[in-house]
């Protein structure tokens, strides 16, 4: 005598799902919803907040304005600069577009690329005060 396991009986899907099991799509999310920052607005606020640190860690940087431009002027130079310095007018402008686009990043995800922006801020920085970029982080830092 063979005897079969019994088997349980499989349960009707809700009328709610599909035929692949899954729910039917809200029509909300039909056409892609935008991003709610853009990269704009995620690089101003990048050099924003590595300005902030800057401006509290050096008093000759308290007066100092950081501007944020898309491209540089054109000129006959070599090269496309990702910031300049105005020191004459304690100015540093950085351009998005060259920072974001010529530099290489060895891992593509939203920390190395604020890493990527707050170093073009501390070089830009270190290029207005004649220093060194190492010599800008605070103290605790020194040692390492």
């Amino acid at each position: 005598m063979i005897r079969r396991r019994a088997t349980k009986a499989s349960r009707p899907r809700p009328s709610r799902h599909g035929r692949h099991g899954r729910e039917g799509r809200s029509p909300v999310v039909r056409p892609p919803l935008l991003p709610l920052e853009t990269r704009e607005e995620r690089f101003d606020f990048t050099v924003g907040t590595a300005a902030e640190f800057l401006r509290s860690a050096w008093p000759e940087l308290r007066d100092v304005r950081f501007e944020v431009a898309a491209m540089p002027p054109a000129s006959d130079d070599d090269g496309i600069p990702r910031w300049s310095v105005h020191a004459d007018q304690k100015l540093i402008v950085l351009y998005r577009l060259p920072i974001e686009r010529l530099s290489h990043l060895h891992r593509e995800d939203d920390l190395h690329r604020r890493m990527m922006i707050e170093g073009a801020v501390f070089r830009a920085a270190a290029d207005y005060l004649d220093r060194d970029p190492w010599d800008l982080g605070p103290e605790r830092f020194r040692y390492f």
